[in-house]
């Protein structure tokens, strides 16, 4: 059957974020009756904490189910300008701040408030998917730069980022406390990074949706560094810390003058963020943290687990990184052994035959040329002990068989 249409030619540079393609197709085997372990998608299975539930029933019954200002309630952005001032050494008012319906249109918004056509974007690769797909969408010119083995975790290749750096680059994308590996930048890192920032004129996208998930310590944010804030977009999101991953709240910090085109698209998008969602939010920030707390102790819990189940299985070595809800192991010897070469027919095999659902290095940007290792994600979020334990001993049983 023909159409009377024909799709925009930007079309065939819209990508998509692929892990919920595995989602798909791990239902499809679960809908035959199989038993699935979801290491795949970064969504949790734990419940939003009661006292944020109970202020958005409240909300509610409030009435608070209208529009908004088109940037957000002023109370919720004047409590996540106090959280970043104290947590991140800024000096923000609610003007630095547009309350977005989750972290992921920070992305788009950014690029198309900054990014002319024909611009290059530095970008993590391997990282999140849509940094690349939006980058292409809107007509500039994704480059990227990748990460390397550190000493008990991933860093970030800052060298590999500075050679990529040139007269045409107008913008940096950050994502420290990585997905999907876990990268974290050390001091130096930030240093330099903030270094060749300023030293290059490039406006800076943080994205720090997992700053809050940080086991050992707090996390630093390279917004602190000299000259950064006022270059320095940040991605903000409720979903991971106070995990509120369906209720799709986030929000867009930085310099006055691009929060306030921010909120531009955000009249020309979506009017405005979910009103009764915005108290819940402002609830999250400022009430009581003890369940966020236990939140975050599972979750240590979990990823203790994967990681020593994921290095008791030949060809298998995993890092056990103090951040995010991921893991990236190295599978180069395991895929070798069952005589695998491509991550396709390796992840469809482990589902078919274990029941284990996972993404793989092909599911996080284009491949580099010469990678010679081979890595998958494994998300532990959305996946309890037990079950952990059932579906790694069956992983580990397929590879080693």
């Amino acid at each position: 059957m023909k159409h009377a249409f024909t799709l925009a030619d930007r079309v065939a540079n819209l990508g998509i974020e692929t892990a919920f393609v595995v989602a798909g197709q791990a239902a499809a085997h679960a809908a035959e009756g199989n038993r699935v372990y979801p290491f795949h998608l970064g969504d949790l299975n734990l419940a939003t904490p009661e006292n944020i539930k109970e202020a958005a029933c409240r909300a509610l019954r409030d009435g608070k189910t209208g529009y908004t200002a088109n940037v957000g309630i002023v109370e919720l952005r004047e409590a996540l300008a106090d959280e970043f001032n104290r947590t991140r050494n800024t000096s923000y008012s609610h003007q630095n701040v547009a309350i977005q319906p989750g972290g992921k249109p920070v992305i788009s918004k950014f690029l198309l408030s900054l990014m002319n056509p024909g611009d290059e974007v530095l970008y993590p690769n391997p990282g999140f998917p849509i940094y690349e797909s939006q980058i292409q969408f809107h007509d500039g010119v994704a480059v990227p730069y990748t990460t390397i083995p550190g000493e008990g975790y991933f860093t970030f290749d800052i060298d590999g980022l500075e050679r990529a750096i040139s007269e045409r680059t107008r913008i940096l994308i950050v994502n420290d406390l990585h997905n999907p590996t876990g990268a974290e930048c050390s001091p130096e890192d930030r240093q330099r990074i903030a270094e060749l920032a300023v030293k290059h004129n490039l406006m800076v996208l943080l994205d720090e949706a997992y700053f809050d998930i940080h086991y050992n310590g707090q996390s630093t944010s390279i917004v602190t560094e000299p000259g950064m804030q006022e270059r320095c977009v940040i991605l903000y999101t409720f979903s991971k810390r106070f995990a509120m991953t369906g209720w799709r709240l986030g929000a867009a910090l930085g310099p006055e003058e691009v929060i306030t085109v921010i909120g531009k698209h955000n009249v020309n998008d979506e009017s405005c963020s979910n009103h009764f969602v915005q108290w819940a939010a402002l609830e999250a920030l400022t009430g009581d943290q003890q369940q966020v707390k236990d939140i975050l102790n599972i979750l240590e819990k979990r990823r203790d687990l994967c990681v020593g189940l994921l290095n008791d299985i030949d060809g298998v070595s995993c890092y056990s990184p103090d951040a995010t809800f991921y893991l990236w192991p190295e599978v180069t010897q395991a895929m070798e052994n069952k005589g695998f070469t491509d991550y396709q027919s390796f992840i469809t095999a482990v589902l078919q035959n274990t029941g284990v659902s996972m993404c793989a290095r092909s599911h996080f940007g284009t491949p580099l040329p010469g990678e010679a290792h081979k890595y998958l994600r494994l998300a532990y979020s959305g996946i309890d002990i037990e079950t952990i334990e059932e579906g790694l001993s069956k992983f580990k049983n397929y590879l080693e068989s």
